[in-house]
């Protein structure tokens, strides 16, 4: 046996990847400390040599402000993380492949020309998250299934000018699958072929070798899409594929038996890694080559044993419906039943896993006898859940569930499906509150008590809001100044003004200050809950106090008054108090005017409550205007007697 090693020539670090990698030395060699969003490609190995030269990784754009410099990843980032940073005055080095952005500007001069922008890929993936940001509503379809159920979802779906665009790492067949079927369901469709030509050439390249070789290595970083695909791709040309992230992870003895083997690597793997695996490769087919076993102890040798109890790794294989097969490297056939699988009942097993997916299980069950073994995800997960539940009491975690029903005492939060009771006091809500409205609710929580023998978990909702709103008030009293507006909402009222919530800090609304009008009490004008712009009049930061204002005051009601009415005008005016001497109208908000008892009829009356009531409208002229002093004079009877008109003219302005 002479065994040697098909290695691909497209294989390691594209133009975009090799770029970005690049512009990231250049600018931590420049500009010392810097920082990038996430990892700025996938590889973790990368990714630590960068930290190593001052680019710190943060995952909170916010964070960054006045003097930061930060390089954006090689896959691109949201449009609105890009416009905030701008915005804050960030040094952005867009390191973005070229291919990505000629994506983002396709799928935004759609939106602009009124098409429906469409993008074929994987929809969680950072590239096309950040290409689906740069127009208003994308549609994302990971396959011709999604394609097809969008299709038949409406008719008139058929009718929509569509612009459809490939994510650059797609699978050539699946993109070109989904774009026939628009093309020939949808009246009108463009294409653009975006996947990156060094993509497709590496993944043509992997099917070639994978289809000659005994064992075909795919090198590259769990988290990258474009090695993911790859090994897709090669397990449909190869029986034993692996997928490894450097040298030490692949298994002795793979090679044995091994006459041809193949390596390729994806878009983010380095040469040295290549090159440590081709070198290990090498070592290990050497190694085998003096071997003379069978080529049934060969296969025995490559076989895992498997015991009850165990967790096992293994790669999705087959799915139907009641089952999911998975290759674990045994001699036994393993699958997991549907209720193995997961808890909901409605759920379908294509839709939480799918062909060539790796896949971290318990074996329930091995049977050496009839040659297979019952393994359980859902068993797994419950273990993994338990400790997570455990680690987060030691560390403090927030994590987030649904609140699932009400308990005696409390309520009950369902996280990652372990149930969490939450005592009434410490629900959040004030004493005595209906805590059945909260059923149905997302909340985060702290996991406060953990007994896994008995299966209890208690939890607290308020002091993840405690410490929310502490944070919050924090803010405003850092900030706050006389003058600045916020956008609170209504918590409270008194017969003498409202207190308005600004960000977890109360602040007071005099009556006098709701409104121009006159009003009696503030519910003329507001309610709790409702949204009010208000602006703060003042402050006292030691005893926690606030006024706030609503009233435009760069709007005075007198000028207004004096632009829409003259003396002889008639107006629509609102009686808004009675005096002995007469009744005082609104004639319009902040302006009042006074109707003397002589002017409210035609004919003499003993007081104005005989004639009028508060909040009546009606019409009265304007006789008099004092702009010195801001009075104005009504009547009524010069509407009703003209011939007396004169006489009200006369009248005095005031009592």
């Amino acid at each position: 046996m002479s065994g040697k090693i098909l290695l691909a020539e497209s294989a390691g670090f594209c133009y975009g990847v090799r770029r970005a990698v690049e512009l990231a030395k250049k600018t931590a060699g420049e500009q010392g400390n810097c920082w990038m969003l996430g990892d700025l490609i996938h590889n973790t190995q990368v990714v630590e040599e960068l930290a190593a030269r001052g680019i710190r990784k943060t995952a909170d754009a916010d964070s960054l402000g006045q003097g930061d410099t930060v390089i954006i990843r090689s896959h691109g980032e949201l449009k609105n993380v890009l416009d905030g940073l701008e915005n804050r005055g960030v040094r952005c080095v867009n390191a973005t492949c070229p291919n990505v952005v000629r994506i983002q500007r396709l799928v935004a001069e759609a939106d602009s020309e009124g098409r429906q922008p469409v993008i074929i890929g994987e929809p969680h993936h950072p590239e096309v998250m950040g290409v689906a940001s740069w127009c208003r509503a994308p549609l994302v379809f990971d396959g011709p299934a999604s394609v097809k159920k969008w299709l038949s979802e409406a008719p008139e779906n058929r009718e929509i000018p569509l612009t459809v665009v490939a994510q650059t790492t797609c699978i050539r067949e699946l993109f070109e699958t989904s774009w026939k079927i628009l093309k020939k369901e949808c009246t009108n469709v463009k294409i653009f072929d975006t996947i990156c030509n060094a993509t497709h050439k590496r993944q043509t390249e992997a099917a070639l070798i994978a289809g000659q070789v005994d064992v075909m290595v795919v090198v590259g970083d769990r988290k990258s899409a474009n090695t993911k695909h790859l090994t897709e791709i090669c397990m449909k040309e190869c029986a034993r594929v692996l997928q490894v992230e450097n040298a030490d992870e692949l298994p002795h003895g793979i090679f044995d038996g091994c006459s041809v083997a193949g390596l390729t690597a994806g878009a983010s793997t380095p040469a040295g890694i290549i090159k440590e695996v081709y070198a290990t490769m090498s070592e290990e087919i050497k190694a085998a080559e003096g071997k003379e076993e069978s080529f049934e102890e060969l296969l025995n040798q490559s076989f895992k044993t498997l015991n009850t109890g165990e967790k096992v790794t293994g790669i999705v294989t087959a799915i139907t419906p009641t089952e999911v097969q998975v290759d674990v490297g045994a001699k036994q056939s393993a699958y997991i039943k549907m209720s193995e699988l997961t808890d909901d009942p409605t759920a379908k097993p294509e839709d939480i896993v799918k062909i060539g997916d790796e896949i971290e299980t318990y074996i329930v069950r091995v049977n050496d006898v009839e040659g297979y073994a019952e393994l359980s995800k859902k068993r797994l997960d419950a273990v993994k859940v338990w400790e997570n539940i455990e680690t987060a009491v030691e560390e403090k975690t927030v994590m987030e569930g649904t609140v699932t029903e009400e308990n005696k005492g409390g309520i009950v939060v369902s996280v990652k499906g372990v149930r969490v009771f939450v005592p009434a006091s410490q629900s959040g809500q004030p004493r005595g509150a209906d805590l059945s409205a909260m059923k149905g609710q997302k909340v985060q929580l702290r996991i406060t008590e953990v007994n896994r023998a008995r299966r209890r978990v208690v939890g607290s909702i308020r002091s993840v809001t405690d410490e929310a709103r502490k944070a919050a008030q924090e803010a405003v009293w850092s900030s706050i100044e006389v003058g600045k507006h916020y956008t609170g909402t209504v918590k409270s009222m008194t017969s003498y003004g409202v207190f308005v919530d600004i960000g977890g800090v109360d602040g007071m609304v005099h009556i006098s200050e709701l409104s121009w009008s006159r009003i009696k009490t503030p519910s003329e004008v507001c309610k709790v809950g409702d949204t009010m712009d208000v602006y703060v009049i003042s402050f006292d930061a030691e005893k926690h106090k606030i006024s706030l204002g609503v009233k435009d005051h760069s709007v005075d009601p007198w000028n207004v008054f004096m632009s829409k009415y003259s003396v002889g005008d008639v107006a629509s005016v609102r009686i808004v108090k009675l005096m002995t001497f007469g009744a005082f109208a609104e004639v319009v908000p902040g302006v009042d005017g006074l109707i003397h008892i002589s002017q409210i009829a035609d004919r003499r009356i003993e007081k104005p409550e005989d004639v009028l009531s508060e909040g009546q409208i009606v019409d009265a002229k304007i006789t008099a205007v004092d702009e010195e002093k801001k009075k104005i004079s009504l009547s009524i009877r010069a509407l009703l007697a003209p011939a007396v008109e004169k006489a009200a003219e006369e009248a005095p302005v005031e009592e």
